[in-house]
């Protein structure tokens, strides 16, 4: 275990943009394989076991919290996703098609994390930042999958 002296809020910030980049070029091996459901349906599914950092009570925050970072993901968040990434049929293999758009709108994305994480350690615990972001992404994760999904069952059923 870290000595918590390590987890200052530039620590914090220097590992989002790490895993930002990260995640980046994941995205961007990810976009040359064919779409599967069970790689649309598996992350979801495997981000929900995160849920379990909030049995420490350092994590908990309150209800209201909890459901506001939920929906700011899955209405507000995620829309940009959902309207950047298209899945489309080549032969019989179904691929995402991101608009030149898409990587900006992670980009965009990954700087309002960072500014929002920025101003929410001063007001809150770095445990409980953590929390709300992770509910957020997971709305956000949710909803755009969830929307994958269907698109994925509507350019299969049309083929």
């Amino acid at each position: 275990m870290l000595p918590s002296h390590w987890l200052t809020p530039g620590v914090s910030a220097a590992a989002a943009i790490l895993g930002f980049f990260a995640v980046l070029a994941w995205r961007i091996q990810e976009g040359r394989s064919a779409v599967t459901l069970r790689k649309i349906v598996i992350p979801p599914l495997g981000m929900a076991t995160g849920f379990c950092m909030f049995i420490a009570p350092s994590f908990r925050v309150p209800w209201l919290w909890a459901a506001a970072s939920f929906l700011l993901g899955a209405i507000l968040l995620a829309y940009p996703l959902i309207k950047t990434s298209r899945l489309t049929l080549v032969g019989d293999t179904v691929m995402v098609h991101r608009s030149n758009s898409f990587f900006a709108v992670l980009i965009a994305l990954g700087i309002i994390r960072i500014l929002a994480h920025t101003y929410l350690d001063r007001v809150m615990s770095l445990q409980q930042t953590a929390g709300l972001f992770f509910i957020l992404a997971f709305g956000m994760i949710l909803r755009w999958r969830t929307s994958m999904f269907f698109e994925y069952h509507r350019v299969t059923s049309a083929a």
